[in-house]
């Protein structure tokens, strides 16, 4: 199934080309308490959500995919873990040009470390990305998103891809420069997730995935996530050994090479197989 926010917070399912309004699933959910349980209420109960959808798409009405605004799929992520360097032609190119890199970007993954963006950056593709900082670099790179559907903590490889709510795209946008990863891939709409969420059992084999970006027409990125240098569950398992992740987490599983800046005006394409498509426009912040 692919689950969607929409126009204004409208719940939907996306089907043959069209978006059915099924909000009246939010039903199925237990009403919210203050405090609230860590984690995204819709995505913790995603099979009773499901199942209302199912029982409401008969008489659903629908519009168009592309009069859709789509917004980020996870409305409430408690967290969003990066993994960087993940693939072996992006490793190359950041060793080739540390003047824009920096030596931040030297070893491999495990050396590294996962980072994490603020789930303040989130926003959907039909937002936008708005740049903060205009005098500096700001590149793009696009990931398989991966959501994190329940709680897990020192889950083993071999379970953890049982711990997926579902894949959608994801663009890990960052700002250039010597600061801690952290901040500059934090900005406000520098986390980008959509267009919607194609459940796990939908999604067929996701370390087995096409790949494609462009900006204005033109190819940057492309690569199948067969090439990423740990995989789907090894990720889940390491960052489950350091954070419990909890239902809506959001795993940017890692870009390949071809990254690079964005300006205002552009506008970025970005394609995953058996995932979708999305079109995000760049702005500069206050327009």
């Amino acid at each position: 199934m692919k689950i969607c926010w929409y126009n204004q917070q409208q719940l939907g399912a996306v089907i043959d080309g069209r978006v059915f309004n099924v909000s009246a699933a939010l039903s199925a959910l237990p009403p919210a308490r203050y405090p609230a349980a860590p984690g995204d209420l819709l995505v913790a109960h995603l099979d009773a959500v499901r199942a209302a959808i199912a029982a409401l798409l008969p008489a659903a009405p629908s519009i168009p995919v592309e009069e859709a605004r789509f917004l980020s799929p996870v409305a409430n992520p408690g967290k969003i873990i990066g993994v960087p360097v993940n693939y072996a032609d992006h490793v190359a190119e950041a060793n080739a040009d540390q003047a824009t890199f920096t030596d931040r970007y030297k070893g491999a993954v495990r050396e590294q470390g996962l980072f994490l963006k603020a789930a303040s950056a989130l926003v959907g593709p039909s937002e936008g990305v708005a740049l903060r900082f205009p005098q500096r670099l700001s590149h793009h790179e696009m990931e398989l998103g991966v959501v994190i559907g329940k709680i897990a903590a020192n889950v083993s490889v071999d379970e953890a891809l049982s711990c997926v709510a579902g894949y959608a795209i994801a663009l890990d946008m960052t700002v250039r420069g010597p600061e801690d990863r952290s901040l500059r891939k934090s900005v406000d709409s520098y986390a980008v997730l959509g267009p919607w969420l194609v459940t796990a059992d939908e999604a067929g084999d996701a370390e087995k995935l096409d790949i494609e970006l462009q900006v204005n027409g033109v190819l940057r990125q492309k690569a199948n996530t067969a090439e990423m240098l740990i995989g789907l569950a090894e990720q889940i398992a390491w960052a489950s050994s350091y954070y419990t992740l909890y239902p809506g987490d959001i795993i940017m599983s890692g870009t390949c090479a071809g990254v690079g800046q964005v300006r205002p005006g552009d506008v970025m394409d970005c394609a995953i197989e058996g995932i979708g498509a999305m079109r995000v426009a760049v702005r500069a912040a206050g327009e």
